[in-house]
């Protein structure tokens, strides 16, 4: 196969799993087509093709041939929309019949004095066996003919499926109710049983179960649309200084645009003048807004509080980032994680199994049971293909990936693979990287010394004058402290900067120079000027790692900066919180020795792994996942293979695009405290998927031998109406249970 190329795109009039792989197997037949997977609770297909054999035209096709509806794809959409309000329609006609067809049939027998008054007006039989007819005739050849049709095409490619289930137990309820009908001579008088309310309630029950799922998935994809809805309808975009308000779409890479206090940025850019304040949490989960200056970033959808400005449109429609964390929140959603194998396998035989037991149960009635055997034989086995539609089956899995991955993004993570965050939360080992994931990532002063007789900020504004001119990280680690501290940088009447020492020059008639021991003891100055609390911070900084700039002015050592880069204040809650959800962590960094361990320290890890070039960690999770499920977290280039080597791969907000790309669920906050947060959605996503496939199994495993009158010896009998009724609720329960992940409450 040559150059492939990808498409989604919605499928209408799925309802179980053997759907979904009807449609998959449909597809994949197509010449072209590579790769094909459905998701039931999206109800959307991923395509992998080969566009020089087969196009979109032709994939719809194949879906439409398959008996089902293909419709294009819109970003945040249902693609079941349509097939909602199809359903609301068809539900509606079937309660308008069904409801008295069920009162004319059950309420004379639980209300004698009404069956008596039925009798007077007509003793005849026959003819309310007619009137019952006519109620169910409109419900079996209006809503009913959708099971029929798919149904039958199931059924003739060897694939039966619960609407095959359906088709056949309400078919045979109303066919032989129909012929008791119409010769009631050509039956026993006891034969002469109708059981039209039995065929036309399922119908509706059924039908009332699929409207509900539909419901229940929306809700459960209301994340994506709260996404949506973050994007303002429209821009204020600049020309020739005057604003103009355009639709968003129509803004183009390079426009300028205003945004006044209480706007929405429309699109991703770099802000050109101006200063706010920007509220970031939609995209990052912090509360607090982020100050905007010249030259920083904003993101289309989150918003401006208090400030106005200006900036540069960098990236817009598909390519904003909001867009790019939908499409990511749709594609996980629509992934597989290994245990949807298990109910997979289980569907695959399901059906055809219990078409065989609904057979066992006729004949057993039929051989066993006292005459007339048929009406009892007839709705036992009715009962038995109406309780086993695999529903719930087959949205156990999916549906709590889609509630569970929509709450992931409303935590600020982004999950890109369902089968990651299955490794997620069966991980017990997780590595974490140190540069930028435990620390911030960038030099800061950590502590500021002065010798005695100095005062620290006279000492401060000297040597921040003369950083100021240089270009190095520590410099600037020095410039900004002072800015921390208010100190204005002092203007220097000279500057020399010399490579791998330092900086000097002439400030307000001082002689000062900033760089490391070797360029101070030049000009005479001794570390040991600055007294043994200098030297004790300096020995303390040197165990560290950290750097350590020496300052002296006209010959003598008068202070130094410890710069480091510093771990994140919230590191050590959110490494303690991972602990006590039992995972064990280690830190891998390509850091020296000294900083590593002081990392460790800081946050309480013991198992710290220094000096490691990127294969390195890669192997590291190699190893450790023959021992188990194994995650990284990590931000950089070099954790790239790290982070492709681990089951689960987690890329820090902030991070290279290589590692962003590497990783299978993006946390687009640098807050360290979204690891236990989306550890512990993981956890209770599998648990919630086990959880619907034990009750879908279970259900279908205890109610299948009750429809088929295994029970009746204890008093329970599961007529074909109390069966519909039953596997609708399954298929109910399932969804609900799945939507407690939307109220899913982070452990910090």
């Amino acid at each position: 196969m040559g150059t492939t190329a990808k498409t989604a795109f919605g499928v209408e009039g799925m309802s179980c799993a053997n759907c979904v792989g009807r449609v998959e197997r449909a597809l994949r037949k197509i010449p072209g087509v590579a790769e094909a997977h459905v998701n039931l609770a999206t109800s959307r297909a991923d395509v992998r093709f080969d566009p020089g054999q087969i196009d979109e035209v032709g994939l719809f096709a194949g879906v439409k041939a398959a008996g089902y509806g293909a419709v294009p794809w819109r970003q945040g959409g249902e693609a079941g929309g349509h097939h909602a309000r199809e359903l609301a329609g068809e539900l509606t006609l079937s309660l308008v019949f069904a409801i008295p067809l069920l009162l004319l049939s059950m309420l004379p027998m639980a209300v004698p004095p009404l069956h008596m008054a039925l009798m007077r007006l007509n003793p005849n039989e026959g003819f309310w066996n007619l009137i019952q007819m006519g109620l169910a005739t409109p419900v079996m050849f209006g809503p009913g003919r959708r099971f029929l049709k798919h149904g039958w095409r199931a059924l003739r490619d060897r694939s039966p499926d619960m609407n095959t289930l359906v088709a056949l137990g309400t078919w045979s309820a109303y066919l032989s109710s129909a012929a008791v009908a119409l010769a009631p001579n050509a039956f026993p008088p006891a034969a002469r049983h109708a059981y039209f309310e039995a065929a036309a309630v399922v119908i509706a029950l059924v039908l009332l179960g699929r409207w509900l799922e539909a419901k229940a998935k929306g809700r459960g994809a209301a994340a994506i649309g709260r996404l949506l809805d973050l994007r303002p309808a429209t821009a204020r975009l600049l020309r020739r200084g005057k604003e103009v308000e355009v639709e968003v779409a129509g803004v183009l890479p390079g426009d300028e645009l205003s945004v006044r206090p209480g706007d929405r940025i429309p699109v991703d850019g770099s802000v050109l003048s101006g200063e706010s304040r920007v509220d970031e949490s939609m995209l990052t989960g912090e509360a607090m807004p982020k100050a905007k200056r010249p030259g920083d970033r904003v993101t289309g959808g989150t918003l401006n509080a208090d400030g106005q400005f200006t900036f540069r449109a960098d990236a817009v429609g598909a390519d904003t980032a909001l867009a790019r964390i939908i499409a990511l929140v749709e594609e996980a959603q629509g992934t597989r994680p290994p245990i949807q194998d298990l109910a997979d396998k289980v569907v695959a035989v399901f059906t055809p199994a219990v078409l065989l037991i609904a057979l066992v149960t006729f004949a057993a009635w039929m051989f066993l049971a006292p005459s007339p055997a048929f009406p009892a034989a007839l709705l036992h086995a009715v009962a038995v293909l109406v309780i086993a539609c695999p529903c719930a089956m087959g949205l156990a899995t999916p549906a709590a990936l889609l509630a569970g991955t929509g709450r992931a993004a409303e935590l600020g993570a982004v999950v890109r693979d369902g089968a990651a965050l299955q490794a997620l939360a069966e991980a017990r080992r997780m590595a974490l990287d140190k540069t930028g994931t435990l620390t911030l990532g960038n030099p800061q002063v950590t502590e500021f010394a002065v010798a005695a007789g100095w005062p620290e900020d006279k000492v401060l504004a000297l040597a921040a004058g003369l950083e100021a001119r240089s270009a190095h990280p520590l410099a600037k680690a020095l410039v900004a402290y002072a800015g921390t501290r208010g100190v204005a940088p002092a203007v220097p009447m000279a500057f020399v900067s010399r490579a791998g020492l330092g900086v000097q020059g002439e400030i307000a008639g001082h002689a000062v120079v900033v760089g490391s021991p070797r360029m101070l003891a030049e000009v005479g100055a001794e570390p040991e000027g600055l007294g043994d609390r200098g030297l004790v911070v300096a020995a303390a900084a040197a165990t560290a790692g950290a750097g350590v700039v020496w300052i002296a002015v006209d010959g003598k050592c008068v202070g130094l900066a410890v710069i480091a880069d510093p771990v994140k204040p919230e590191a050590r809650e959110a490494v303690a919180a991972l602990r006590k959800l039992g995972l064990e962590l280690a830190i891998l960094t390509g850091d020296h020795a000294g900083p590593a361990h002081a990392a460790g320290q800081a946050v309480g890890i013991a198992d710290v792994r220094f000096a490691l070039m990127p294969a390195d960690k890669a192997e590291v999770m190699q190893a450790w996942r023959s021992e188990g499920k194994t995650a990284f977290v990590g931000d950089g280039l070099n954790d790239a293979p790290a982070l492709a080597a681990a089951d689960a791969g987690l890329a820090m907000a902030g991070g290279s695009d290589l590692a962003l790309a590497s990783g299978d669920i993006l946390l687009l906050s640098p807050d360290l405290r979204s690891l236990p947060r989306v550890t512990a959605l993981a956890r209770a996503v599998m648990r919630t998927i086990r959880l619907n496939l034990v009750w879908a199994f279970g259900y279908n495993a205890l109610l299948i031998p009750v429809a088929a009158g295994a029970a009746i010896p204890l008093g329970w009998e599961l007529n074909p109406v109390l069966a519909g009724g039953a596997m609708g609720l399954s298929s109910l329960l399932v969804l609900l249970n799945s939507l407690r992940l939307k109220r899913f409450q982070p452990p910090i």
